[in-house]
């Protein structure tokens, strides 16, 4: 066991507070290590070590800050085995979805080391007679991350290449359940030789998120949790004037037509609902069946999930782990009762499973829910845990309608044979990122991740293009130099 430590000023420092709270291993709840409840002083320390390395760094031209991002990129994928190994212990994923993660988010540093093209802005000359106009981009200031539990190296790589890369210095609070490893990854970071200050570390709690959104001098907060979380920090950062994007909570849905390949829609929907213990926001959470598809997809879905082997995510042939806390594990077991007292039918239920070996883990075995109700608790909340539902419709567009009256708009999804099906789905379904024959609907590195209504707060969402927009400023510069007046000297 051991106590966190932050990052600060290019250097590793205790974790002040006697308060703690535990860091614990989901497959078996033995404590890995302590964090901090408050953080709140480490934060106003790390903030002022990211603002006096901002001069000096924002200056650095673009094509000498990704250098350390080419060297970031080196040194991950040489530590890429443990880093993976470290994610799957303190998270509960298996090592092949640790491993997948990492791969994400090493793609968003390869992305950001194109800042030198892609922080370009334009210009225009003789806007009138003898005046030229020109927009450049410049970096923000002080940045500040605040990161959930189900991807604890991916969401912060979202966000921390581009930040820098721009010219930014950041400071990262990440969910204090998961601190070890980003914490190995900032280690890997600090080999690239980064200059002190430039990325700071800081763990804890409410109090910690709270005082960097507030604080003075950071400029903008990139957010990811879940909606009620996201919606009060867009709220709070803005009311602070801080640029904010804020990604929030989810209830997926995939739309699953008669003319689909039932077994290949199977085993793509069952990656998608229990890959990660169904802990991730493009998770599949409810299957929208229309006509004769219901009872073979029910049918196909039930067997599939049935047979999956739940267990430590580091042992070997185990194809799904065990949820984040006992807490979790709690309310996830509570909302499958809760559905299935609203008239759902459990076709399978994971309650109760027992583990060999893991007999205190937090483990729930994959759920089946069928003839969810469009409207029910169940159908309108965000259970976060391996809980698939089913709601059978009769068309395609009645389908449409069960996503459009979610409050939540993420991702979707359309398993079809039919173009014309496929066109208006994608055309007309309100979420941000759709899938065609895709589980899950998720942007590669390149393009923006988005999301809609309560799934999202702001504008500019995280990865690519629209990175790079949220950290920097747009500058304008309107000059005119008359000839008569160069004569003159």
């Amino acid at each position: 066991m051991q106590a966190v430590t932050n990052f600060i000023a290019g250097e590793w420092c205790p974790a002040s507070g006697a308060d703690v709270s535990p860091v614990i291993d989901p497959a078996t709840n033995e404590m890995l290590a302590t964090v901090p409840v408050d953080g709140s002083d480490a934060v106003a320390e790390a903030v002022s070590a990211a603002a006096k390395a901002y001069p000096e760094w924002s200056s650095v031209p673009p094509g000498e800050r990704i250098q350390f991002l080419f060297r970031f990129k080196q040194l991950l994928e040489e530590d890429f085995g443990e880093i993976a190994r470290v994610v799957s212990r303190e998270n509960g994923k298996t090592y092949a979805e640790a491993a997948g993660e990492l791969r994400r988010g090493i793609e968003n540093v390869e992305v950001a080391c194109g800042i030198p093209t892609m922080m370009q802005g334009y210009n225009l000359e003789d806007i009138a007679r003898g005046i030229d106009e020109t927009m450049i981009r410049q970096p923000l200031g002080v940045v500040g991350v605040i990161t959930p539990f189900n991807f604890p190296v991916m969401i912060p790589l979202w966000f921390l290449p581009y930040a820098i890369a721009c010219g930014n210095t950041v400071v990262i609070k990440p969910s204090e359940k998961v601190p070890l490893s980003i914490r190995r990854v900032i280690e890997v970071l600090q080999r690239t030789g980064l200059p002190k200050g430039v990325v700071n570390l800081v763990h804890g709690g409410v109090a910690a998120a709270n005082a960097l959104v507030e604080h003075p001098q950071v400029r903008a907060i990139s957010f990811v949790g879940s909606s009620p979380v996201a919606r009060h920090v867009y709220a709070t950062a803005a009311r602070h004037g801080k640029r904010v994007q804020c990604q929030g909570g989810a209830k997926n849905h995939v739309v699953v037509l008669p003319d689909a390949d039932m077994e290949t829609t199977t085993k793509i929907v069952g990656d998608s609902a229990f890959g990660c213990a169904g802990q991730r926001c493009l998770a599949v959470s409810t299957v929208v069946t229309v006509g004769d598809a219901h009872e073979p997809f029910r049918d196909a879905i039930a067997s599939s999930a049935a047979a999956l082997k739940v267990g430590p995510g580091l042992s070997d042939g185990v194809e799904m782990g065990p949820v984040i806390t006992a807490e979790s594990r709690r309310r996830i077991e509570g909302a499958i009762g809760r559905g299935t007292a609203d008239g759902a039918a459990a076709v399978l239920d994971g309650r109760g499973i027992q583990i060999d070996g893991c007999s205190e883990g937090n483990f729930v075995g994959p759920t089946v829910l069928d003839r969810v109700t469009p409207g029910s608790y169940l159908a309108t909340t965000e259970v976060f845990g391996p809980v698939l539902g089913l709601t059978p419709v009769k068309t395609l567009d009645e389908a449409i309608e069960v996503i459009a009256g979610s409050p939540f708009g993420n991702a979707s999804s359309i398993f079809t044979s039919s173009g014309a099906s496929a066109r208006k789905f994608r055309s007309e379904v309100p979420t941000g990122n759709v899938g065609v024959n895709i589980g899950v609907a998720a942007p590669m590195a390149y393009f923006p991740f988005s999301g809609w209504k309560d799934s999202f707060f702001g504008v500019l969402h995280g990865q690519g293009r629209d990175a790079v927009e949220f950290y920097t400023d747009k500058k304008v510069v309107v000059e005119r130099w008359p000839q008569e007046w160069s004569r003159k000297f």
